[in-house]
């Protein structure tokens, strides 16, 4: 029986950086969480210990460090990935591919009587941004998103016809609350987008969609939030939603001979349903790897 090295990446995990803009008295700052992780010739270093191409990790944190002050800043998180991904495999010629994912965490100015004050923050608790870019020799894939965007509303949701069985105890529902935590990831076609313009758009019609679609199944929300990101975005080839459905139930308050016309609602915080599904055109270019360095669904 032969044993032999499979796939194999290694590379510096959540490298936090947080890059102050001071060009002028008004600051802005960029904070993110870079994971960098690179393939090349590493038989020898796996099978004999041989490190003589092995670029060691915090070589590639000294790196995103660096270059955040080279490059002067950050800007779009997908294109700060994508050139430290070429810097990697064009710099070094025992690297082959490299994998740059990107969280990307969001302040506001804080409001004083003044108006937004020019050097003081606020933790935004809105969803993450993130990005995985994959090079593999000349081969460059971006996927984009975000997660954590938590979206409810409270009419204008129906859940019924469904299969009964025996042990079926759901009620079916014309009038429910919907809510869920989005985490949606696009994949681009190409690398030369304006990628803070089309996040914001992607984000604002996933929001537009999910708030105007009178919902039969959190499966038609979702699949109407992939139509107008893709109807309105011919750069993107296909986007991946998943989505717990955050279910929220009527209590009944009849034991206090009360009753409860959809106001009252206990919300559970699991077991949840999960949905996932991807929307695609059918004229998108095949994947290749890019969905191979991401866990999971999405």
């Amino acid at each position: 029986m032969g044993i032999r090295l499979g796939d194999n990446q290694y590379g510096k995990a959540e490298v936090r950086l947080v890059h102050v803009d001071r060009h002028t008295d008004v600051h802005r700052i960029k904070d993110v969480n870079v994971t960098s992780q690179l393939r090349g010739d590493l038989e020898d270093v796996h099978t004999v210990g041989d490190n003589a191409t092995c670029l060691p990790t915090d070589t590639q944190k000294n790196t995103v460090y660096a270059k955040a002050r080279e490059w002067g800043g950050v800007g779009a998180i997908e294109d700060f990935a994508l050139r430290l991904a070429r810097h990697f495999v064009d710099e070094h010629e025992y690297v082959h591919g490299a994998r740059q994912e990107i969280e990307e965490y969001s302040w506001e100015r804080i409001t004083t009587s003044a108006g937004p004050h020019d050097h003081s923050f606020v933790r935004n608790n809105a969803e993450t941004r993130t990005t995985v870019v994959t090079k593999d020799g000349n081969r460059e894939w971006v996927l984009s998103g975000f997660t954590g965007l938590t979206v409810l509303k409270s009419t204008g949701s129906e859940f019924h016809g469904y299969p009964k069985t025996r042990y079926t105890t759901l009620r079916e529902t014309t009038d429910r609350i919907l809510a869920t935590d989005v985490t949606a990831r696009w994949r681009y076609v190409g690398t030369d987008h304006d990628f803070d313009k089309a996040y914001a758009s992607i984000r604002a019609l996933c929001l537009e969609a999910f708030a105007n679609t009178h919902s039969l199944a959190l499966q038609q929300t979702l699949f109407e939030m992939g139509r107008a990101v893709l109807e309105a975005h011919p750069e993107v080839a296909e986007i991946r939603f998943s989505m717990p459905n955050n279910h929220h139930f009527p209590v009944d308050l009849t034991p206090f001979g009360l009753d409860n016309p959809n106001e009252v609602f206990f919300a559970a915080d699991r077991p949840y349903g999960k949905i996932e599904a991807a929307v695609e055109r059918d004229d998108a270019p095949e994947p290749g790897d890019a969905w191979k360095t991401v866990p999971g669904f999405v």
